[in-house]
């Protein structure tokens, strides 16, 4: 079967052609780096992994480009507009790129958790910002964008006018119409500036008090959110390119406005294939401030956070969003994490077992059973094939646990199956348990770390009853500078978390 890839910008599944024969470009929109990764940070990043894992697989030279989001300005319409990099540095009494480099790093750290390939080229935002402006010259200069008080807005309408006769109108990935759009922008800072309300930001001038900030030929300012990618995804990978990704939160403002943007700069439309995963939810809920129900990977790992009844394991976060189809929403709950660890466990020990099989035999005792399991084992590669339908895969191997555990404890005879049968069953089970699908045993340090760190919380409470500061102070102080944050609450509990 040639691999289908569901593509959101047609709302159909599609063979996968790429532009050039044994090669592929893959753009995916990475983090803002103003704070500590979270839940919703594991998702796209472990799916485009699969993506990126399994097209290697196929052959293909994968150029795989995921951007580090540092320029200081990150919000656009629809959300509120701030330098969330600059106030998170007043806060934690950091110079902005210290503080980026202290979140970029943890992110990294994150990844390698989870057992995430590194992309072959990480850009980042203010380091393209030449490339930027350079990109919003050619824009104005076609007459789709316009400079009011030192910022540059780009002209949705004008846009509209002109390419909905291509059949590339703005809305064209979200299928949102301009009508629609206009209901949901929210009224922003410098709003009267724009000739349209749809109209968004390529570049904006820095008030007094914004610490980031560069020369441009329209006075000091910042670049907009999204001109960030259509310029680093245009060098690295051209005009146009094969596969985008990104969580679904992003085909409206962000990528609606990439498409514009790069179409208008390289007189081509930027993407082949537009590929999103589904939003995560939290018990039920968004993932929100609100809700207080953002989950930092740290907390993650080391069960910290109030709503966590335990840690959890990088490998059972991975597991658990490979269960569910990429393109469908996927709730975070502890009674789901605990079952899929269990799950991982399972499948994970009859993996093992599997590899210690005998494949002397010769011939098969059971025939339908063989054949069963050959169909089985042939459906990963239809199934992996189907836009990436990881949690199918992981059925099917389920389904043949059992008969391996059965082998295992002599319950059925080592001929039940075929010498091949068996050696195919170890050889694709490596292949897509460990290659494809990145899963790996580790030890499950994580409790330990919790319980540890539980035991010198209770020491320092007990030293504090005693007025014995100086230990209560020393834990607390020697703590941060191992990267333990211990907060002491109202009610008198004390959390802790990574910093």
């Amino acid at each position: 079967m040639p691999l289908k890839i569901y593509n959101s910008l047609t709302r159909t599944k599609e063979i996968f052609e790429p532009l050039n024969k044994g090669y592929v470009g893959m753009y995916v929109c990475g983090p803002t780096v103003s704070g500590e990764s979270h839940l919703g940070h594991a998702r796209p990043y472990i799916t485009f992994d699969v993506v990126y894992r399994y097209l290697k697989h196929l052959g293909y030279q994968v150029r795989y480009v995921r951007n580090i989001t540092d320029a200081g300005h990150f919000e656009e319409e629809g959300r509120v507009a701030e330098d969330k990099i600059s106030t998170k540095a007043i806060l934690e009494k950091l110079e902005p790129m210290e503080l980026v480099q202290k979140y970029t790093n943890l992110f990294h750290w994150a990844m390698k958790q989870f057992n995430n390939i590194e992309p072959n080229i990480e850009p980042t935002a203010t380091g393209h910002i030449v490339e930027q402006i350079g990109m919003i010259e050619k824009i104005i200069a076609d007459g789709y964008a316009y400079v009011v008080n030192g910022s540059v807005y780009f002209d949705v309408n004008k846009y509209n006018e002109d390419f909905s006769k291509k059949g590339l109108p703005y809305g064209i990935l979200s299928g949102r119409n301009l009508e629609e759009q206009l209901d949901t922008t929210r009224d922003l800072d410098n709003q009267h500036e724009k000739r349209n309300k749809a109209d968004f930001a390529l570049w904006k001038n820095a008030p007094p008090e914004h610490i980031m900030r560069w020369q441009s030929p329209w006075g000091e300012g910042f670049p907009g959110w999204h001109i960030e990618c259509s310029a680093m995804a245009t060098k690295y990978l051209g005009t146009q390119f094969d596969i985008h990704g990104g969580g679904m939160d992003l085909q409206f403002p962000h990528h609606e406005c990439e498409i514009a943007q790069s179409t208008v700069c390289n007189h081509t439309a930027p993407v082949r294939y537009w590929m999103h995963n589904n939003m995560i939810t939290i018990n039920g809920r968004k993932m929100g401030k609100s809700y207080n129900n953002v989950i930092k990977l740290t907390e993650l790992f080391t069960g910290s956070h109030p709503l966590l009844e335990k840690a959890y394991h990088p490998m059972t976060i991975r597991f658990f969003i490979l269960q569910s189809h990429y393109r469908s929403t996927l709730d975070f709950g502890n009674e789901a994490l605990q079952a899929s660890e269990k799950a991982f466990k399972r499948l994970w020990e009859a993996y093992e077992n599997l590899q210690k099989i005998s494949i002397d035999n010769i011939e098969a005792a059971d025939v339908e059973l063989d054949k069963k399991i050959n169909k089985q084992i042939a459906e990963f590669t239809e199934f992996i094939e189907d836009d990436f339908s990881t949690a199918k895969v992981l059925a099917n191997m389920f389904e043949i646990v059992p008969v391996i555990n059965a082998i295992k404890n002599k319950q059925l005879a080592q001929n039940t199956l075929s010498k091949n049968t068996i050696a195919l069953m170890q050889q694709q089970f490596t292949l897509f348990i460990e290659e494809i699908f990145g899963l790996k045993f580790q030890e499950d340090n994580n409790e330990k770390l919790s319980d540890i760190l539980q035991l010198l919380v209770d020491i320092r409470k007990e030293a504090k009853a005693k007025k014995d500061f100086v230990t209560s102070d020393k834990i607390r102080n020697e703590l941060a500078q191992l990267g333990v944050l211990l907060k002491d609450e109202k009610d008198g509990t004390v959390s802790w978390s990574f910093i």
